[in-house]
């Protein structure tokens, strides 16, 4: 029998991963990525931050075109594609489907100060109870930044789409986005369960600018020749999966259920959980999407908590402090010769900039109680990895006081969830259990694209995924609750 295969796609804003997955071995078989170093964000004025939509399109063809030569698969045995992307882009095109502008991207801020003056003006309460979020600096506020300060290209927009609603336009030529696109975007209205009206007629915005909808599984388009003949794949094949970057984490971890934890810990932290309560924080510490198997009948919502100084304060430790003679696995390894509570020292990790569960706030990093004839190198190292899991402990109180507890803590193979210091810290205080996976977004966007063509289940695409490790709770966390209470002492004083 002919092996068949689905190829999965990570839009990111560094680089772009493709990811093939063979149905019958349930295992991936290649992955690539494009290009080699990271991809460029132009900032022509202070705060902003875009990327040409078409880069994305032309790094896809050419990491699919790698992944292919590379595994020897044909692409006619690829029965199914998969997209994730980076999340709250702004990509606009006219009835050609010609790109009018550089896309805003996710981290640009250009339009804080129009979000803002929504979430008041519309009123605190019903943004909060029809998004369960601020229109803060979202996709719907660059769009009506465009239109304040671009006229002339808002009058050619045909439609508005995220990033990952022009790759499957570039894939198949359909032009639709999803209920999870729309909520990433401030545009969906959980209360009505329908498009935003609230946030549209408050930005003067045409509703024909907002594609139709179609659901994140299932199918979105099939592959157009002038898409086959750029990405060397075949005429026909189905578009049947898309989500933001963070939903798709989470599914890549199998976190599909209520109180059901994905996180990440990379240069920023991501805390992501489900809750089946159509949730939201009143103080805007947390924002709140559809997750990929939301409906209107069952919702499924996920909370997102981003903490800006998590490993770029380890990062800099490293690079700054003892220049980069250690590696990772060093600092580890003389991190785990302190006890906990690192011998009273402390450090507060935010140095990143604003800090959202801090009420937009920056204080800047700290080390606190340093002591000259009793802390050394190791115990710095300790100090900075506690001080990282003791924010997202903080971040998943903010959780809790919302009602989502921790259940189980799901994070990949990589970064700080490789250490034990870190890893051990956040069990031992949440009292859950951590479970670390070896999967990726592009893999997970593979295996999603299966259940969206309903060729696997959740259960068989997700059931089975390569666990490498994980951390159980103490019975006794006397030391690392004193520790932490000492922490937050000093973060509150802050704040």
């Amino acid at each position: 029998m002919q092996t068949k295969y689905s190829i999965g796609y990570d839009i990111g804003s560094s680089s772009i991963k493709a990811a093939l997955y063979d149905i019958d071995l349930q295992k991936t078989v290649g992955i690539a990525k494009y290009p080699a170093n990271e991809m460029i964000v132009n900032a022509p004025m202070a705060h902003y931050a875009e990327q040409h939509p078409e880069d994305w399109w032309s790094y896809l063809c050419q990491a699919t075109r790698i992944l292919l030569h590379e595994t020897g698969v044909k692409a006619s045995d690829i029965i199914s594609i998969g997209i994730s992307y980076q999340m709250h882009g702004l990509v606009v095109i006219d009835k050609s489907h010609q790109v009018l502008r550089p896309s805003i991207i996710w981290c640009d801020s250009r339009a804080v100060d129009i979000g803002s003056r929504a979430f008041g003006e519309i009123g605190t309460d019903k943004c909060l109870s029809h998004l369960l979020n601020s229109p803060g600096n979202f996709t719907a506020s660059k769009l009506k930044w465009v239109k304040e300060n671009e006229p002339n290209i808002y009058g050619q927009i045909y439609k508005m789409m995220l990033p990952g609603d022009f790759i499957n336009m570039k894939l198949t030529g359909e032009v639709n986005t999803t209920i999870g696109g729309l909520s990433e975007g401030m545009l969906w209205d959980f209360s009505e369960n329908k498009m935003a009206d609230l946030v549209l007629d408050y930005f003067g915005i045409d509703r024909n600018l907002v594609p139709n909808l179609v659901s994140n599984m299932g199918l979105q388009g099939i592959l157009s020749s002038t898409a086959a003949q750029e990405t060397s794949l075949a005429v026909g094949t189905k578009v049947t999966y898309r989500a933001g970057d963070q939903p798709n984490n989470a599914l890549s971890l199998n976190v599909m259920r209520p109180h059901e934890v994905a996180a990440t810990g990379g240069t920023s932290g991501v805390v992501y959980a489900l809750s089946d309560k159509l949730v939201f924080d009143p103080q805007s510490r947390i924002n709140n999407f559809a997750h990929v198997n939301h409906t209107n009948e069952r919702p499924m919502i996920g909370s997102l908590l981003c903490i800006n100084g998590a490993g770029i304060q380890y990062s800099w430790l490293r690079q700054q402090l003892y220049s980069s003679k250690d590696s990772y696995v060093d600092m580890e390894n003389k991190a785990a010769k302190v006890a906990v509570g690192s011998d009273g020292l402390r450090i507060i990790p935010f140095g990143n900039g604003a800090e959202r569960m801090m009420g937009d706030k920056s204080a800047g990093a700290q080390i606190n109680n340093i002591q000259f004839s009793r802390h050394t190198q190791d115990h710095i190292y300790r100090a900075g990895l506690e001080g990282i899991a003791f924010s997202f402990v903080y971040g998943c109180e903010i959780l809790k006081q919302l009602g989502i507890n921790v259940g189980t803590f799901k994070a990949g193979n990589d970064n700080l969830f490789q250490s034990s210091v870190f890893s051990s810290t956040i069990a031992h205080l949440l009292d859950c259990r951590i479970e670390i996976y070896d999967t990726t977004g592009a893999v997970g966007a593979a295996k999603a694209s299966l259940i969206g063509a309903k060729i696997y289940s959740v259960d068989q695409a997700l059931g089975k995924l390569g666990r490498v490790g994980q951390f159980e709770p103490a019975s006794n966390t006397d030391a690392y609750a004193h520790a932490y209470e000492l922490w937050k002492n000093d973060l509150e004083k802050l704040f």
